[in-house]
C-alpha cells in the first residue's frame, strides 16, 4: 500500500488489527462466522482493510449483552454516566488527527472535514456532560388537596443506531452521548461503506467502560448490510430506532418499527436551496454557495442542490460561482490543497452521471459541465467535477436528491415565487436566504415561509452546530438529534401522583362511595 499521508501509522495508533474483525460487545470481538467485506478508500482505491459481517446469531449475542449492560447502566446515576461521556471526549481529543485521517481516508472528505466531523463529536459530549444534569421534568399543581403531580423521564433500554458513510462517526456519536447519560445502551450498525471508522470508534470507548469496570454491551457494534437493519428495525428488543440514510431506507425502517408500535428516529434525504435575493451580499452569497455545494463533493444531507436566484442578480451570481468552480482544485482528501475529493464509490460516479443525463434531457443548460477525472491522482475513478446546471424546480431530477455535487440555478422575481420553489420538494431539511433585507428575512422565517426543519439567514445550507436540535419535515422523517431537547426521544416520559393526604378524592369530581 502506498501511503503517503502516513495512514498506516494512523490505524496503528487506533489500535485497528486483524482481530477487530466487526461484531463487538465491548472489548469482546465475536467471530461470527460471516463473510468479509472489504472497505476501499476512494481517495486511491487501495484496500484499507476487511470486516467480518455480523450473522443473526452474531446480533443476538449482541443484543444479549446490550439488554443484561442495560440493567446496570441505568441504575447509574446520571452524572456519573457523564463523566464516562466527558472521558470519551477526552480521548477523542487525543486521537482527532489519527481518527479525521482515517474519516478523511475511507469516505473521501478533506482532511479538514474529517478534524471537523471529530470535533462534532467532541463538542456533543460536552453538551452530553451538561446534559447529564439537566434531565429536568415538571411539576404541576394537582385539582385534589393534599395531592402532588411531578413527571419524570426514564432510559428506554437499546437504542439501534443506523448510520450512513457520509457522517461515518459524527452522527453516531449525536445518537449515542445523548443516550448513553440518558441511561440507554446503543447498537451502533455503521455504514457497511465506512465500517472502519466505526471500529476505531468502538475500540476507544470499549477501552473507557473497561476501565471503570461497566458491563460489557453499553456499546456494541454490528456490521452488514441491510438485513442487519432489518434484524434491529424488526426487534421488539430495541424500542427506538434512530436511522440516517436515504428516504426510501427511512420509511422502510419505520414500517417496521411502527408495525411492532416502537419508535423511530429518521434522519432521511435532503434537497436544500439557498434563496439568493437581489438584496444580498453577493459576495458572502457565493461563498456560502460554494462550500454548500462541493463540500464533501456534494455528500452531506444539508449539500445545496438549488440556488434560487433573483432574476435581477441571476447573471452575475451564475458567472461569478462558474469562476469560482473553475479555481477549485479536485484531488486526494488528505492533501490540504485540495477543495474537493472523491465520492465514495463507483455506484455514486454512475448516479453523478445519471443525474446529469436526466437534468439536459428536461431541457437543463450547462453552466459549468461535469463529468469524470482520470488519469495520474484520480486512479481510483471516484473523481467527479462538482457541476452547475441551469435548471426547473418542476424537472424530475431536481426534485429528487443526488448525492453529488450538482447544483441547480433556478430563476425567481418575487419572493413568494421563491419561497414556492424552496418548498416545492418532497424533502424538508436544510434552507437559507441571503439577504440584507429584514423584511425578506422575517418573511422567510415565518409561518408562511420556509417548511425545513433547519432555516438560515446568511448562512450556508450545511454546517450545523450541535447546539441546536438537526432534522427535518416532510420525507426527511421529521426526526431531531443533537441539541436542544433531542435528549427526550432517548427516554420515556411518567407521569407521577403522590397523595399525602389522609382522604382519596377522584379526579373531575367524581364520587364512587360504598
Amino acid at each position: 500500500m502506498k501511503d503517503k499521508f502516513g495512514i498506516q501509522d494512523s490505524l496503528r495508533r487506533l489500535g485497528i488489527k486483524s482481530e477487530n474483525i466487526g461484531t463487538s460487545t465491548g472489548t469482546q470481538w465475536i467471530d461470527t462466522g460471516g463473510e468479509y467485506i472489504s472497505s476501499y478508500s476512494p481517495a486511491d482505491g487501495e484496500l484499507i482493510a476487511k470486516v467480518q459481517l455480523t450473522t443473526k446469531e452474531g446480533y443476538e449475542q449482541v443484543i444479549s449483552s446490550a439488554q443484561e449492560a442495560f440493567e446496570l447502566w441505568r441504575t447509574v446515576p446520571a452524572p456519573k454516566r457523564g463523566e464516562i461521556v466527558r472521558e470519551f471526549g477526552n480521548a477523542l481529543r487525543e486521537v482527532k488527527a489519527d481518527l479525521g485521517k482515517l474519516v478523511s481516508y475511507e469516505m473521501g472528505k478533506s482532511y479538514q472535514e474529517g478534524l471537523g466531523e471529530v470535533q462534532e463529536m467532541i463538542d456533543i459530549c460536552d453538551f452530553a456532560v451538561g446534559l447529564s444534569r439537566q434531565l429536568y421534568g415538571l411539576t404541576m399543581h394537582s385539582e385534589r388537596p393534599g395531592h402532588r403531580m411531578y413527571e419524570q423521564w426514564h432510559p428506554l433500554g437499546i437504542v439501534g443506531i443506523i448510520s450512513a458513510f457520509n457522517f461515518p462517526v459524527a452522527v453516531w456519536s449525536w445518537n449515542t452521548a445523548l443516550a448513553w447519560v440518558c441511561g440507554d445502551v446503543c447498537v451502533w450498525k455503521p455504514s457497511e461503506k465506512a465500517p472502519l471508522s466505526g471500529v476505531a470508534c468502538q475500540l476507544i470507548i470499549a477501552e473507557i467502560f473497561k476501565k471503570h469496570g461497566l458491563p460489557e454491551g453499553i456499546s456494541s457494534l454490528v456490521v452488514g448490510d441491510y438485513k442487519v437493519g432489518e434484524l434491529m428495525s424488526h426487534d421488539p428488543r430495541v424500542p427506538l430506532v434512530s436511522a440516517t440514510g436515504s428516504t426510501r431506507m427511512g420509511k422502510l425502517v419505520g414500517q417496521a418499527v411502527g408495525a411492532r408500535l416502537g419508535r423511530s428516529l429518521l434522519e432521511l434525504g435532503g434537497n436544500n436551496a439557498i434563496i439568493i435575493t437581489e438584496n444580498a451580499d453577493l459576495d458572502m452569497a457565493i461563498r456560502g454557495a460554494l462550500f454548500g455545494a462541493v463540500g464533501t463533493a456534494g455528500q452531506r444531507c444539508t449539500s445545496t442542490r438549488r440556488l434560487i436566484i433573483h432574476e435581477n442578480v441571476f447573471e452575475e451570481v451564475k458567472s461569478r460561482l462558474a469562476s469560482a468552480y473553475s479555481k477549485l482544485v479536485i484531488g486526494n482528501p488528505l492533501d490540504e490543497k485540495n477543495h474537493v475529493g472523491p465520492v465514495i464509490d463507483k455506484d455514486a460516479v454512475h448516479g453523478y452521471l445519471k443525474a446529469i443525463e436526466k437534468v439536459k434531457a428536461e431541457g437543463g443548460k450547462a453552466v459549468v459541465e461535469g463529468g469524470v477525472l482520470s488519469g495520474e491522482g484520480y486512479e481510483s475513478g471516484c473523481y467527479v467535477k462538482p457541476a452547475i446546471y441551469e435548471a426547473k424546480n418542476h424537472f424530475e431530477i431536481v426534485q429528487h436528491e443526488t448525492f453529488a455535487p450538482i447544483l441547480y440555478l433556478i430563476k425567481y422575481s418575487t419572493l413568494d415565487e421563491a419561497i414556492a420553489i424552496q418548498n416545492g420538494v418532497p424533502q424538508g431539511l436544510s434552507s437559507a436566504i441571503m439577504t440584507t433585507n429584514m423584511r425578506e428575512a422575517e418573511a422567510f422565517l415565518s409561518v408562511a415561509g420556509s417548511d425545513c426543519g433547519i432555516a438560515n439567514v446568511n448562512i450556508g445550507t450545511s454546517g450545523a452546530e450541535i447546539g441546536g436540535a438537526f432534522g427535518g419535515e416532510k420525507e426527511t422523517g421529521g426526526g431531531r438529534e443533537s441539541g436542544s431537547d433531542a435528549w427526550k426521544a432517548y427516554m420515556r416520559r411518567q407521569t407521577n401522583t403522590i397523595n399525602y393526604s389522609s382522604a382519596l378524592p377522584l379526579a373531575q369530581g367524581i364520587k364512587f362511595d360504598i
